[in-house]
Protein backbone atom coordinates (compact mmCIF):
# COMPACT_ATOMS: atom_id res chain seq x y z
CA UNK A 1 0.00 0.00 0.00
CA UNK A 2 1.49 3.15 -0.97
CA UNK A 3 1.11 6.51 1.70
CA UNK A 4 0.60 9.65 0.11
CA UNK A 5 3.11 12.42 1.78
CA UNK A 6 0.66 15.05 3.49
CA UNK A 7 0.91 18.59 1.97
CA UNK A 8 1.75 21.71 4.75
CA UNK A 9 -1.35 23.91 4.34
CA UNK A 10 0.26 26.79 6.14
CA UNK A 11 1.87 29.60 4.25
CA UNK A 12 0.01 28.73 1.03
CA UNK A 13 -2.58 31.76 -0.32
CA UNK A 14 -6.51 31.31 -0.82
CA UNK A 15 -6.21 30.84 -4.56
CA UNK A 16 -3.63 27.75 -3.74
CA UNK A 17 -5.09 26.42 -1.03
CA UNK A 18 -8.77 25.91 -3.40
CA UNK A 19 -6.21 23.92 -6.46
CA UNK A 20 -4.91 21.74 -3.55
CA UNK A 21 -8.31 21.05 -2.55
CA UNK A 22 -9.63 20.37 -6.09
CA UNK A 23 -8.58 16.53 -5.64
CA UNK A 24 -11.07 16.02 -2.87
CA UNK A 25 -13.74 17.32 -4.67
CA UNK A 26 -13.83 20.57 -2.03
CA UNK A 27 -15.70 23.70 -4.22
CA UNK A 28 -13.50 26.56 -4.82
CA UNK A 29 -14.26 29.18 -2.61
CA UNK A 30 -13.81 26.09 0.64
CA UNK A 31 -10.00 27.41 0.18
CA UNK A 32 -10.61 31.07 1.15
CA UNK A 33 -12.63 29.62 4.38
CA UNK A 34 -10.30 27.17 5.20
CA UNK A 35 -6.84 29.84 5.37
CA UNK A 36 -9.25 31.77 6.93
CA UNK A 37 -9.87 29.19 10.18
CA UNK A 38 -5.46 29.46 9.68
CA UNK A 39 -4.38 32.27 9.67
CA UNK A 40 -7.44 34.63 11.15
CA UNK A 41 -9.21 32.32 13.89
CA UNK A 42 -5.69 30.60 14.68
CA UNK A 43 -6.73 27.13 14.24
CA UNK A 44 -5.06 24.43 14.34
CA UNK A 45 -7.24 21.05 13.83
CA UNK A 46 -9.08 20.47 10.99
CA UNK A 47 -12.15 19.11 12.97
CA UNK A 48 -12.20 22.71 14.79
CA UNK A 49 -13.39 24.36 11.00
CA UNK A 50 -17.25 23.75 11.69
CA UNK A 51 -18.54 25.27 8.43
CA UNK A 52 -16.82 22.18 6.70
CA UNK A 53 -18.50 18.89 6.75
CA UNK A 54 -17.31 15.86 8.88
CA UNK A 55 -16.63 13.86 5.59
CA UNK A 56 -14.60 16.86 4.50
CA UNK A 57 -12.25 17.65 7.44
CA UNK A 58 -11.65 13.86 7.61
CA UNK A 59 -10.46 14.06 3.53
CA UNK A 60 -8.23 16.99 4.41
CA UNK A 61 -6.98 15.33 7.87
CA UNK A 62 -5.66 12.69 5.30
CA UNK A 63 -3.86 14.92 2.80
CA UNK A 64 -2.78 18.16 4.72
CA UNK A 65 -1.13 19.01 7.58
CA UNK A 66 -1.11 22.21 9.85
CA UNK A 67 2.26 23.47 11.28
CA UNK A 68 2.07 23.35 15.07
CA UNK A 69 4.49 25.65 17.03
CA UNK A 70 6.83 24.56 20.76
CA UNK A 71 8.48 27.35 22.61
CA UNK A 72 11.44 25.98 23.56
CA UNK A 73 12.12 29.26 25.94
CA UNK A 74 10.73 31.93 26.74
CA UNK A 75 12.75 35.94 28.49
CA UNK A 76 10.56 38.57 29.24
CA UNK A 77 11.77 42.11 30.51
CA UNK A 78 11.20 43.49 33.87
CA UNK A 79 9.38 46.54 32.38
CA UNK A 80 6.79 43.73 30.93
CA UNK A 81 7.57 45.80 27.65
CA UNK A 82 9.80 43.18 25.42
CA UNK A 83 9.50 39.15 25.43
CA UNK A 84 11.85 37.05 23.57
CA UNK A 85 10.67 33.62 22.37
CA UNK A 86 12.63 31.18 21.53
CA UNK A 87 10.01 28.83 18.79
CA UNK A 88 10.70 25.92 17.60
CA UNK A 89 9.14 24.39 13.71
CA UNK A 90 8.30 20.48 13.80
CA UNK A 91 11.97 19.39 12.75
CA UNK A 92 13.15 21.02 16.05
CA UNK A 93 14.87 24.16 14.31
CA UNK A 94 14.11 27.64 16.49
CA UNK A 95 14.11 30.80 15.60
CA UNK A 96 14.33 33.96 18.12
CA UNK A 97 10.91 36.12 17.71
CA UNK A 98 10.48 39.16 19.92
CA UNK A 99 7.34 40.55 20.57
CA UNK A 100 7.92 44.66 21.52
CA UNK A 101 5.54 46.80 23.36
CA UNK A 102 5.82 50.53 21.85
CA UNK A 103 3.66 53.19 22.95
CA UNK A 104 2.14 53.62 19.48
CA UNK A 105 1.25 49.43 19.35
CA UNK A 106 2.88 45.91 19.44
CA UNK A 107 5.90 45.33 17.17
CA UNK A 108 7.25 41.62 16.59
CA UNK A 109 10.74 41.43 15.26
CA UNK A 110 10.72 37.90 13.31
CA UNK A 111 13.54 35.64 11.69
CA UNK A 112 13.77 34.66 8.27
CA UNK A 113 16.52 31.92 8.46
CA UNK A 114 17.50 29.64 11.18
CA UNK A 115 20.92 31.12 12.43
CA UNK A 116 22.13 32.81 9.75
CA UNK A 117 25.79 33.05 7.52
CA UNK A 118 26.43 36.87 6.33
CA UNK A 119 29.42 36.49 9.58
CA UNK A 120 29.16 39.80 11.18
CA UNK A 121 31.65 40.40 13.98
CA UNK A 122 29.38 41.61 15.91
CA UNK A 123 26.20 39.19 16.00
CA UNK A 124 25.40 36.56 17.87
CA UNK A 125 23.31 34.97 15.13
CA UNK A 126 25.97 34.14 12.79
CA UNK A 127 27.92 31.98 15.48
CA UNK A 128 26.76 28.72 14.58
CA UNK A 129 26.36 29.54 11.20
CA UNK A 130 23.32 29.18 8.65
CA UNK A 131 20.91 26.11 8.98
CA UNK A 132 18.53 26.59 6.62
CA UNK A 133 15.92 29.26 5.03
CA UNK A 134 12.61 29.74 6.40
CA UNK A 135 9.33 29.11 4.62
CA UNK A 136 7.13 31.84 4.10
CA UNK A 137 4.20 29.47 6.19
CA UNK A 138 7.09 29.97 9.20
CA UNK A 139 8.07 33.49 8.60
CA UNK A 140 4.27 33.74 9.15
CA UNK A 141 3.62 31.58 11.69
CA UNK A 142 6.28 33.67 13.90
CA UNK A 143 3.93 36.81 13.95
CA UNK A 144 0.57 34.26 14.30
CA UNK A 145 2.04 32.83 17.19
CA UNK A 146 2.75 36.02 18.67
CA UNK A 147 -0.95 38.18 17.44
CA UNK A 148 -2.58 34.67 19.50
CA UNK A 149 -1.15 35.74 22.92
CA UNK A 150 -1.78 39.19 21.75
CA UNK A 151 -5.48 37.98 21.74
CA UNK A 152 -5.61 37.21 25.26
CA UNK A 153 -5.03 41.01 26.01
CA UNK A 154 -7.52 42.25 23.84
CA UNK A 155 -4.62 43.43 21.78
CA UNK A 156 -2.76 42.53 18.06
CA UNK A 157 0.11 43.12 16.15
CA UNK A 158 0.47 46.01 14.70
CA UNK A 159 3.95 45.99 13.05
CA UNK A 160 6.59 43.79 11.93
CA UNK A 161 10.22 44.33 11.56
CA UNK A 162 12.22 41.27 9.43
CA UNK A 163 14.98 42.22 10.94
CA UNK A 164 15.70 38.64 13.36
CA UNK A 165 18.24 36.17 12.76
CA UNK A 166 19.13 35.31 9.28
CA UNK A 167 19.47 37.61 5.90
CA UNK A 168 15.82 38.19 4.44
CA UNK A 169 17.19 39.16 0.81
CA UNK A 170 18.77 35.60 1.02
CA UNK A 171 15.42 33.97 1.18
CA UNK A 172 13.79 36.08 -0.85
CA UNK A 173 11.31 34.02 -2.28
CA UNK A 174 9.60 32.73 1.12
CA UNK A 175 10.16 36.28 2.57
CA UNK A 176 8.27 37.88 -0.56
CA UNK A 177 5.62 34.61 0.10
CA UNK A 178 5.36 36.37 3.98
CA UNK A 179 5.18 39.93 3.02
CA UNK A 180 2.27 39.21 0.24
CA UNK A 181 0.21 36.60 2.39
CA UNK A 182 0.08 39.00 5.81
CA UNK A 183 -1.07 41.71 4.03
CA UNK A 184 -4.22 39.60 2.29
CA UNK A 185 -7.64 40.15 4.07
CA UNK A 186 -7.80 36.71 4.98
CA UNK A 187 -4.98 36.93 7.08
CA UNK A 188 -3.86 39.72 9.60
CA UNK A 189 -4.46 42.18 6.17
CA UNK A 190 -1.99 44.16 7.52
CA UNK A 191 -0.70 47.36 5.71
CA UNK A 192 2.51 47.03 3.76
CA UNK A 193 3.67 50.39 5.05
CA UNK A 194 3.87 48.70 8.72
CA UNK A 195 6.82 46.00 7.44
CA UNK A 196 10.26 47.30 7.50
CA UNK A 197 12.85 44.92 5.96
CA UNK A 198 16.42 44.72 7.30
CA UNK A 199 18.89 43.91 5.03
CA UNK A 200 22.95 43.59 4.98
CA UNK A 201 23.20 44.98 2.10
CA UNK A 202 22.65 42.43 -1.03
CA UNK A 203 22.60 44.82 -3.91
CA UNK A 204 20.75 43.01 -6.94
CA UNK A 205 17.85 41.80 -3.88
CA UNK A 206 17.43 45.39 -2.84
CA UNK A 207 17.20 46.43 -6.80
CA UNK A 208 14.74 43.40 -7.53
CA UNK A 209 12.59 44.47 -4.24
CA UNK A 210 12.74 47.92 -5.53
CA UNK A 211 11.04 46.11 -8.77
CA UNK A 212 7.94 44.75 -6.33
CA UNK A 213 6.18 47.97 -5.95
CA UNK A 214 5.42 47.16 -2.04
CA UNK A 215 5.74 50.22 -0.30
CA UNK A 216 7.84 48.69 2.71
CA UNK A 217 10.28 50.59 4.66
CA UNK A 218 13.67 49.54 3.35
CA UNK A 219 16.67 48.96 6.45
CA UNK A 220 20.48 48.88 5.07
CA UNK A 221 22.51 47.61 7.78
CA UNK A 222 25.47 49.81 7.25
CA UNK A 223 27.48 49.91 10.65
CA UNK A 224 30.76 51.92 9.59
CA UNK A 225 31.31 54.66 7.17
CA UNK A 226 33.86 53.64 5.16
CA UNK A 227 34.63 50.15 3.46
CA UNK A 228 37.87 49.19 5.03
CA UNK A 229 36.00 49.60 8.72
CA UNK A 230 33.12 47.77 6.99
CA UNK A 231 34.37 45.05 5.59
CA UNK A 232 36.06 43.89 9.24
CA UNK A 233 32.68 44.16 10.63
CA UNK A 234 30.61 42.58 7.67
CA UNK A 235 31.97 40.33 5.36
CA UNK A 236 29.46 40.69 2.78
CA UNK A 237 31.00 44.27 2.04
CA UNK A 238 33.79 42.50 -0.14
CA UNK A 239 30.71 41.52 -2.41
CA UNK A 240 28.73 44.67 -2.12
CA UNK A 241 30.58 47.75 -1.10
CA UNK A 242 29.20 50.72 0.54
CA UNK A 243 29.31 52.73 -2.77
CA UNK A 244 27.67 49.84 -4.50
CA UNK A 245 24.98 49.91 -1.54
CA UNK A 246 24.24 53.17 -1.43
CA UNK A 247 23.92 53.11 -5.13
CA UNK A 248 21.06 50.58 -4.34
CA UNK A 249 19.37 52.67 -1.37
CA UNK A 250 19.07 55.76 -3.86
CA UNK A 251 17.35 53.75 -6.51
CA UNK A 252 14.78 51.63 -3.77
CA UNK A 253 13.75 55.90 -2.24
CA UNK A 254 13.39 56.86 -5.88
CA UNK A 255 10.95 53.93 -7.24
CA UNK A 256 9.14 53.80 -4.39
CA UNK A 257 9.08 56.95 -2.77
CA UNK A 258 10.32 55.95 0.66
CA UNK A 259 12.81 56.88 2.99
CA UNK A 260 15.81 54.40 3.64
CA UNK A 261 16.91 54.16 6.92
CA UNK A 262 20.54 53.30 7.50
CA UNK A 263 21.28 51.36 10.89
CA UNK A 264 23.96 51.88 12.25
CA UNK A 265 25.45 49.67 15.28
CA UNK A 266 27.65 51.89 17.82
CA UNK A 267 30.60 49.82 19.24
CA UNK A 268 33.40 51.26 21.96
CA UNK A 269 36.48 52.52 20.02
CA UNK A 270 35.84 50.88 16.61
CA UNK A 271 33.30 52.75 14.94
CA UNK A 272 32.38 55.49 17.35
CA UNK A 273 34.22 58.62 17.39
CA UNK A 274 33.89 61.93 15.48
CA UNK A 275 35.84 61.23 12.64
CA UNK A 276 33.44 58.34 12.09
CA UNK A 277 30.53 60.56 12.38
CA UNK A 278 31.48 63.12 9.80
CA UNK A 279 32.52 60.47 7.64
CA UNK A 280 29.06 58.75 7.79
CA UNK A 281 27.49 62.26 7.41
CA UNK A 282 29.31 63.25 4.18
CA UNK A 283 28.03 59.72 2.48
CA UNK A 284 24.36 59.97 3.06
CA UNK A 285 24.00 64.01 3.09
CA UNK A 286 22.00 64.68 0.37
CA UNK A 287 19.89 61.44 0.42
CA UNK A 288 16.37 60.49 0.53
CA UNK A 289 17.69 58.88 3.98
CA UNK A 290 17.27 58.47 7.72
CA UNK A 291 20.22 57.21 10.27
CA UNK A 292 19.18 54.53 12.76
CA UNK A 293 22.06 54.42 15.99
CA UNK A 294 22.25 51.73 17.88
CA UNK A 295 24.09 51.15 20.80
CA UNK A 296 25.80 47.21 20.70
CA UNK A 297 23.78 44.86 22.90
CA UNK A 298 27.36 42.97 23.60
CA UNK A 299 27.70 39.65 23.01
CA UNK A 300 30.10 37.67 24.98
CA UNK A 301 31.49 35.73 22.25
CA UNK A 302 32.70 38.74 20.48
CA UNK A 303 34.24 40.86 23.02
CA UNK A 304 32.90 43.89 21.68
CA UNK A 305 31.96 46.68 24.19
CA UNK A 306 28.72 49.41 24.39
CA UNK A 307 30.11 53.14 23.90
CA UNK A 308 29.97 55.27 26.73
CA UNK A 309 26.51 57.28 26.94
CA UNK A 310 28.78 60.78 26.21
CA UNK A 311 30.07 59.10 23.33
CA UNK A 312 26.94 58.05 21.55
CA UNK A 313 25.74 61.66 22.46
CA UNK A 314 28.49 63.18 20.92
CA UNK A 315 27.76 60.92 17.58
CA UNK A 316 23.63 61.65 17.42
CA UNK A 317 24.69 65.47 17.73
CA UNK A 318 27.39 65.62 15.20
CA UNK A 319 25.15 63.76 12.61
CA UNK A 320 22.04 65.89 13.58
CA UNK A 321 24.34 69.10 13.25
CA UNK A 322 25.32 68.24 9.49
CA UNK A 323 21.49 68.07 9.37
CA UNK A 324 20.88 64.18 8.90
CA UNK A 325 17.43 62.74 10.22
CA UNK A 326 18.44 60.82 12.91
CA UNK A 327 16.99 58.36 15.61
CA UNK A 328 19.00 56.72 18.46
CA UNK A 329 16.82 53.24 18.68
CA UNK A 330 15.45 53.08 22.59
CA UNK A 331 16.86 50.52 24.46
CA UNK A 332 14.04 47.68 25.47
CA UNK A 333 15.14 44.04 27.00
CA UNK A 334 18.50 45.11 27.88
CA UNK A 335 17.68 43.12 30.80
CA UNK A 336 17.33 39.33 28.89
CA UNK A 337 19.41 38.45 26.25
CA UNK A 338 18.28 41.60 24.20
CA UNK A 339 20.76 40.76 20.83
CA UNK A 340 20.03 38.93 18.08
CA UNK A 341 20.93 34.96 18.50
CA UNK A 342 21.67 35.11 21.95
CA UNK A 343 18.60 33.35 23.54
CA UNK A 344 18.86 30.71 20.80
CA UNK A 345 22.88 30.16 21.52
CA UNK A 346 22.46 29.73 24.76
CA UNK A 347 19.99 27.22 24.20
CA UNK A 348 21.93 25.11 22.09
CA UNK A 349 25.44 25.52 23.66
CA UNK A 350 23.32 23.72 26.92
Amino acid sequence: MVTLAKTELFGLFAAETAEAMKPLGLEPYRGKQIVEWLYKHGVREFDAMTNLSKDQRVKLALRFTIMKLSQKAAQHSVDGRTSKFLIAFPDDMAVETVLMRQPYGNSVCISTQVGCAMGCSFCASTLGGLARNLTGGEILSQVLYINELLKQEDHKVDSIVIMGSGEPLANYDNVLRFIRLIHEPYCLGLSYRSITLSTSGLVPEINKLAEEAIPITLSISLHAPNNELRTRLMPINKRYPIEQVLAAGNRYAEITGRRVTYEYTLIAGINDQPVHARELAALLKGRLANVNLIPINPVPERGLLRPAQTDIVRFEQLLKSEHLNVTLRREMGTDIDAACGQLRHKVLSK
